[in-house]
């Protein structure tokens, strides 16, 4: 709570307070969301437009671009942690929440608060080096997440489907994912396609090297234009 009280993007919960009862209860304030998280978004509606989707992950990298740029790692982003509202006349308005798993980078302190080797995440939004080596992520681990939630909006499903989180971090590991193309039967924006297989890339190497940088290669796609204030009005 007290890393995620030092942000303050306007794509980021803000925490309004926190501290604890004279009886020694730790509590926190935060803003109140009135909205829908992108998975049940997905799971209602089907998967989304991409000009939507741009506009969603481009919030999304805004956000994060802000916790990387003061040494914070989320480590959990998934749909389930992000939530799409209404507020003062903006719609689709993203808010990232449950910074709950931050990892402070090349902080000592963050070793006393996880234990040495534990995996941290969601399996299905989990990069390959927070499974092999948890103690030793970066920024790009949560970009790979990104990746994985722009593949689950696009597609209605997650990277990789199997009968274990044990087995689907393997695949994050080792399987090369099918191409949303190939997962929907349809084809896409080759740039958007392109630039989410990026985001999954094995090697940290591979992709984007920052979340400022993917903001501005997701502006570049071509349906960036296709989602506009009237359109999110009338959906909402």
């Amino acid at each position: 709570v007290k890393l995620t009280s030092l942000l303050n993007h306007p794509n980021t919960i803000t925490i309004y307070d926190y501290g604890r009862t004279p009886e020694g209860i730790f509590y926190y304030a935060m803003e109140l969301l009135e909205g829908v998280d992108l998975e049940k978004l997905v799971n209602q509606y089907g998967a989304l437009p991409e000009g939507r989707i741009i506009h969603i992950l481009k919030q999304i990298c805004a956000s994060l671009a802000e916790a990387h740029s003061a040494g914070l790692i989320h480590r959990d982003i998934k749909p389930a942690n992000i939530m799409l509202c209404a507020r003062a006349g903006i719609y689709d308005l993203v808010k990232v929440l449950d910074f709950g798993v931050v990892k402070a980078m090349d902080s000592e302190a963050m070793g006393r608060l996880t234990a040495s080797g534990s995996w941290v995440g969601t399996p299905n939004y989990m990069s390959p080096e927070a499974v092999n080596s948890p103690d030793s992520v970066d920024a790009r681990s949560d970009l790979y997440a990104v990746g994985a939630v722009g593949y689950f909006l696009l597609t209605g499903t997650p990277v990789f489907s199997a009968a274990s989180p044990i087995e689907i971090l393997r695949c994050h590991v080792s399987a090369i994912p099918e191409t949303p193309s190939s997962r929907g039967g349809r084809s896409y924006d080759l740039r958007l396609e392109s630039l989410i297989m990026r985001c999954l890339a094995k090697s940290p190497l591979q992709r984007p090297t920052s979340a400022a940088v993917l903001f501005h290669l997701l502006d570049e796609c071509d349906p960036v234009k296709d989602w506009s204030h009237d359109k999110a009005t009338a959906w909402w």
